[in-house]
């Protein structure tokens, strides 16, 4: 008699190491290490997760290195022929996991200042295709948090914006347009991560809001998602006491979210799966294995781990523990390999692409229309478009792209703003500062503007970082009424430098992004975008323009 696919899933695990299926691995190295391809062969594992500092190269090798995940899991005698998942964090903007050579789409509040759900879905479906082709199929988005706390230091662009139900419907558009293609969708991060100002790769953060607000804000984005079927959720570590009364307890290792809320009020059935593991809200060392077997008994199926392999033998070894003492339920245990091999059949019944679709033109093309359109101009005083003199000096000031948090891929990002310029007006001069500039780069970069014609300053981080917006008001108040100020990450910078008086927002630093503002600036291009998110002080209600 002959097993099936889905009697198999339904099968109590018949051995220690079955309970190693929950692990997404992961590695370091752009070809897979013998020790990896090893393990995939002996013992089970869900997947593995490709990070962009550990793993990518050019798609053709990202299709390669993939491929040989697939084979080496493909030989384990126990194997039930199905594909593994290889998972990235492909957001866009701020963090695009698998590299500048696949196309460059804006983040998801540049998506959102279109104000076109349509081309959301086209972008996710875009996205989607480069993926499967590089042999990827489950994305780590869309990011369903909301940008309701300018001070957060983890979400900022990689959220849609602090409305509900806008981020709602631009989720369910993004998880049509992946899984569209047979790319899962991961709805992060549950129950919602906006509304903190602390980040959770560096310590426990707590939402402090009532059981009410999370209902009517926090869920709408995760409930919209699941409504248009999304197969995964990633859980957030950080504590939400009105779901358990704990202050100290991640969301993460937390019944009352990963099963009651998520699975009973929500009614999601696919494959949850941890926030990364080496995250400080969770415990290391000795203890991470503490946490690890707590995320299981709260109900979440799979285990995100990183490039650290003491870590994920550790974690390994305590699975293995635990499983032999009998302290893991045999039940979970089935309901979670029988979702995992659900997601993996529905992940088969989709043939990859060729290559060529990985930064094609007609990508490209649809990356532009997306920065035009997401353009927002906040404050107007009617010097747009700029009109210079034919031997007239322009300054382009801004900070150099860094890593603002573990979850950005900015540093790999040539800063851009004065070649974008130069498109349209040779008399460009560029000053590029750090991103915590010192009071000499201050003192420096006020000094040498004062004798340009305009001044394009573009801030990184002023509402969260002193520096810059002591910067930018240095320069306002040495050439004032000769500044453009921009925000090239989120739109609430304007905030730091009040005195500012013509303003945009690009929502990003990426080449797409920095070009469309280079038109809009020198009356090229329309300016149409809105803003996403309310500007403390300025837009107590988002979605304006002022005009001085």
């Amino acid at each position: 008699m002959t097993t099936t696919d889905s009697e198999r899933a339904t099968e109590r695990p018949t051995d220690d190491d079955a309970v190693l299926g929950r692990l997404m691995l992961a590695f370091e190295g752009t070809e897979l290490p013998v020790d990896v391809a090893e393990r995939l062969r002996s013992a089970p594992a869900a997947g593995v997760s490709l990070f962009g500092h550990a793993n990518v190269v050019p798609p053709g090798q990202v299709r390669l290195l993939s491929d040989a995940i697939q084979a080496a899991a493909g030989g384990r005698p126990a194997g039930d022929g199905l594909p593994l998942i290889v998972a990235a964090d492909q957001e866009g903007g701020q963090l695009i996991g698998l590299g500048e050579g696949t196309t460059l789409f804006a983040g998801n509040m540049a998506v959102a200042a279109t104000g076109d759900v349509e081309l959301a879905e086209r972008v996710a479906t875009a996205t989607g295709r480069e993926l499967r082709a590089m042999g990827v199929n489950v994305n780590y988005a869309p990011v369903c948090d909301l940008a309701t706390n300018p001070a957060n230091p983890a979400v900022g662009i990689r959220s849609f914006g602090d409305d509900p139900a806008l981020v709602a419907s631009f989720v369910a558009a993004t998880v049509r347009g992946l899984q569209a293609v047979g790319v899962a969708a991961a709805l992060k991060h549950f129950p919602g991560l906006g509304d903190v100002a602390d980040d959770t790769h560096h310590g426990l953060a707590s939402l402090d809001v009532s059981r009410d607000v999370l209902e009517t804000r926090e869920f709408a984005p995760f409930r919209a998602g699941i409504d248009a079927g999304a197969r995964v959720v990633m859980s957030a570590h950080l504590a939400v006491p009105a779901l358990n009364d704990r202050t100290d307890l991640p969301a993460t290792l937390s019944p009352a979210v990963m099963t009651h809320v998520l699975r009973d009020d929500l009614a999601f059935g696919g494959v949850s799966i941890t926030d990364a593991l080496d995250m400080r809200a969770l415990a290391q060392g000795p203890n991470q294995v503490t946490d690890v077997l707590a995320a299981i008994a709260a109900g979440v199926d799979l285990l995100l781990t990183t490039p650290d392999p003491v870590a994920r033998e550790r974690i390994e070894a305590g699975l293995r523990h635990a499983a032999a003492r009998g302290f893991l339920d045999p039940a979970r245990d089935v309901t979670t390999a029988g979702r995992v091999t659900g997601l993996r059949q529905w992940i088969a019944s989709f043939e990859p692409p060729s290559l060529d679709v990985v930064g094609c033109p007609a990508h490209h093309a649809l990356a532009a229309e997306l920065a035009a359109r997401a353009i927002t101009l906040v404050r107007d005083d009617g010097r747009l478009p700029l009109e210079l003199p034919s031997g007239g000096r322009m300054a382009a000031i801004m900070p150099q792209p860094t890593d603002q948090t573990p979850a950005d891929t900015s540093s790999t990002v040539v800063p851009g703003l004065a070649a974008a310029l130069r498109r349209h007006h040779d008399g460009v001069d560029e000053i590029i500062v750090a991103h915590q500039p010192s009071p000499h780069e201050i003192a420096a970069a006020a000094d040498a503007v004062r004798d340009h014609d305009i001044v394009v300053l573009g801030t990184s981080a002023a509402f969260i970082e002193p520096s810059q917006a002591a910067l930018a008001n240095a320069v306002l108040r040495v050439a004032r009424g000769r500044v453009i100020t921009i925000a090239l990450r989120t739109p609430f910078d304007v905030a730091a430098y009040p005195a500012s008086t013509c303003h945009l927002s690009t929502y990003g630093i990426l080449g797409p992004s920095l070009d469309a503002l280079a038109d809009v600036l020198f009356g090229q291009a329309p300016v149409s975008g809105r803003l996403p998110a309310a500007i403390p002080a300025l837009h107590p209600t988002g979605h304006g323009i002022e005009r001085r």
